[in-house]
């Protein structure tokens, strides 16, 4: 299968993967250090981004090969894959956006929405598994 035929299936996750990047990249308001909504809301949203960008590649990648199968290729791929856009906002952030700020903290969040979304995956597939294992 060519690229643009498996790309298809990942379509939500690109495009979230966009909306992820152009969020990442805007000037946000002045809160006086306090963080947008609340101090702290800045990791808690790359957090949230990179659980459902995770989430979304897992949909992606399910109704690819029609069914449920567990590889650990696919879950580095993933892990790979959003450790790679993650490290590259906070490149565009320290290097081209000198009204954002390149953080570690962003990368380690970011890493944790990842890993909060694999840890939702094997949960599902394994509650899926048995599902059908018990029938």
């Amino acid at each position: 299968m060519n690229i643009l035929g498996q790309l298809k299936y990942q379509l939500w996750a690109v495009i979230w993967a966009i909306v992820v990047v152009v969020l990442c990249s805007i000037k946000m308001p002045a809160g006086n250090g306090t963080g947008f909504f609340f101090e702290g809301f800045d990791k808690f949203a790359h957090m949230g981004f990179f659980y459902v960008l995770t989430i979304l590649l897992f949909y992606g990648k399910i109704r690819h090969q029609h069914n449920y199968s567990f590889r650990s290729l696919t879950i580095f791929k993933i892990i790979v894959i959003t450790a790679a856009l993650g490290a590259g906002i906070e490149m565009l952030q320290w290097k081209f956006f000198n009204y954002r700020s390149a953080e570690w903290w962003d990368f380690g969040c970011d890493m944790i929405g990842v890993f909060m979304g694999v840890f939702s995956y094997i949960l599902l597939h394994k509650s899926n598994y048995n599902e059908k294992s018990s029938s």
